[in-house]
């Protein structure tokens, strides 16, 4: 490969750009006319503005970014997360017009993309999952008979769905026609597919995600486990690796089905399956996500590969250079998403403009950026700013390097999720490792963060009043 268009925008778009050109690959940026200066436009060798700034008019047009790519003469298109990294449809565009869609078949993507699909491809594995039915379904009189057969709660899905959407948690039969209608609505909203299905909804589970690598010669590796179980409406804000509860053990059986789910698809390139753990650490598969997670750096950080660099070799044709007993977990990393939230106001969107946006640096500290100071915050997308990852020898070192890059990472001008990473890194439950996907829910209370912020207002306005009588005494000393 020679060329890569990368059909993303962020930081996502800058983290694969780097990886490329540090393999001596010209890089392609396609912007939208809000991102005209973002930093992802200046870092690439080309830029090319494909629309206007909603998604759907620029970063989701298909066709428009793969006659950019035959223009350019580029060799592969890398899709970053999100926007078309698990359209099948267009893995099949660039496949049928000549250009590597760096990332798994549109087959892969296809079965993968549907949680019923990838509960049928899985069955013959003999892979643990959450008691259920595996059919759509939208006759409440048979949905009740199901619940009933399971046990309430039980947990409605959209078989399309991601991000919480069309996902409800019924405690009785009484709510169930009404949340199965909504479900449904909600659904047919998001992803233009009703469908539905109902499992057993697992009380106190953690999030546990195994991350896969797969090469065209049959080869499939895993690369252990990331704990994702700090998250806010069912989307992930806090992830580390390793997780603190599992043993070599039941890492290495979660480990063995994590590849036994990329076979059961023939998939191709990274990929991440998607586990629950019960509180007696049963795991259940859940769904596999076909692209590069945004959480992946702490796996990077803790394996010292460059998944990014496998993505790209895989879909040149190689074999894997590595196998599976040549990965070792060293050390251990946490991630925090810094988005442009407000914590205090149930972490809605804060758009703005970055008066102030300083960066930390420093040993065990790496920050994954798309952002500038002076820049206004789009309204259009994912609100993420950055990705602040920091590095210990132990959880613990790990835990107090992100304090420290917290405090060292300055943004005025929108809200951030920064102070509630501080909340989750000294919290005992999260300190502790005993946490579960309920820690907001369970331990988070906004009023809490407000008080902590009070009170470094009052200390900062102390500090600043006695430098001030400070000055005043010195002014007033006579001339000598």
């Amino acid at each position: 490969m020679k060329k890569i268009l990368v059909a993303n925008r962020g930081e996502i778009a800058i983290r694969v750009m780097k990886t490329a050109k540090k393999m001596g690959i010209q890089t392609v940026a396609v912007y939208s006319t809000v991102d005209r200066n973002a930093p992802h436009v200046k870092f690439a060798d080309e830029a090319v503005l494909i629309g206007e700034a909603p998604s759907n008019q620029s970063y989701l047009l298909g066709d428009k970014i793969i006659a950019v790519a035959k223009e350019l003469k580029v060799d592969a298109i890398h899709p970053g997360y999100g926007f078309l990294s698990e359209n099948a449809d267009f893995a099949e565009l660039c496949e049928t017009n000549g250009i590597t869609f760096i990332g798994p078949k549109s087959k892969a993507i296809k079965i993968m993309g549907s949680k019923l699909a990838a509960k049928d491809a899985v069955k013959e594995y003999n892979i643990p999952m959450v008691p259920g039915i595996d059919e759509a379904i939208t006759d409440v009189e048979k949905a009740k008979g199901i619940a009933k057969e399971i046990g309430f709660p039980i947990l409605i899905k959209a078989s399309a769905g991601g991000g919480g959407k069309g996902m409800r948690v019924v405690d009785s039969e009484k709510d169930l026609e009404s949340q199965m209608m909504r479900a449904i609505s909600e659904a047919t909203s998001a992803f233009g597919d009703g469908s539905v299905f109902i499992e057993k909804y697992v009380a106190s589970p953690r999030h546990i995600e195994i991350q896969v690598m797969a090469d065209t010669h049959g080869n499939v590796i895993h690369l252990f486990e990331r704990e994702c179980s700090v998250q806010r409406r069912h989307q992930k804000v806090v992830e580390e690796a390793p997780s603190s509860v599992l043993t070599p053990d039941l890492r290495a059986k979660m480990g063995e089905a994590a590849v036994k789910v990329a076979k059961s698809c023939d998939y191709v390139g990274a990929g991440t399956v998607e586990f629950l753990l019960d509180e007696q650490h049963n795991f259940y598969f859940l769904e596999m996500n076909t692209r590069l997670q945004v959480e992946h750096p702490v796996t990077e950080l803790i394996t010292g590969v460059d998944l990014v660099e496998l993505q790209i070799k895989v879909a040149q044709g190689e074999v894997l250079p590595i196998k599976q007993d040549d990965l070792s977990i060293k050390g251990h990393a946490l991630e925090l998403r810094v988005y442009a939230e407000d914590p205090l106001n149930d972490f809605l969107p804060s758009v703005g403009h970055l008066d102030t946006y300083q960066l930390p640096e420093g040993s065990n500290i790496r920050v994954d950026n798309g952002f500038e100071e002076g820049m206004d915050i789009p309204i259009y997308y994912d609100p993420m700013l950055s990705k602040l990852i920091t590095y210990g020898t132990t959880r613990e070192e790990a835990i107090e390097t992100m304090l420290e890059a917290i405090n060292n990472y300055h943004v005025t001008g929108v809200a951030t999720t920064l102070p509630f990473g501080t909340f989750v890194c000294k919290h005992e439950a999260f300190r502790s490792g005993e946490f579960d996907t309920h820690f907001v829910k369970k331990h988070y209370d906004p009023k809490t963060l407000e008080a902590e912020f009070q009170a470094e207002a009052e200390i900062a306005a102390m500090i600043a009043l006695k430098q001030y009588l400070e000055d005043q005494k010195l002014l007033r000393l006579p001339n000598l």
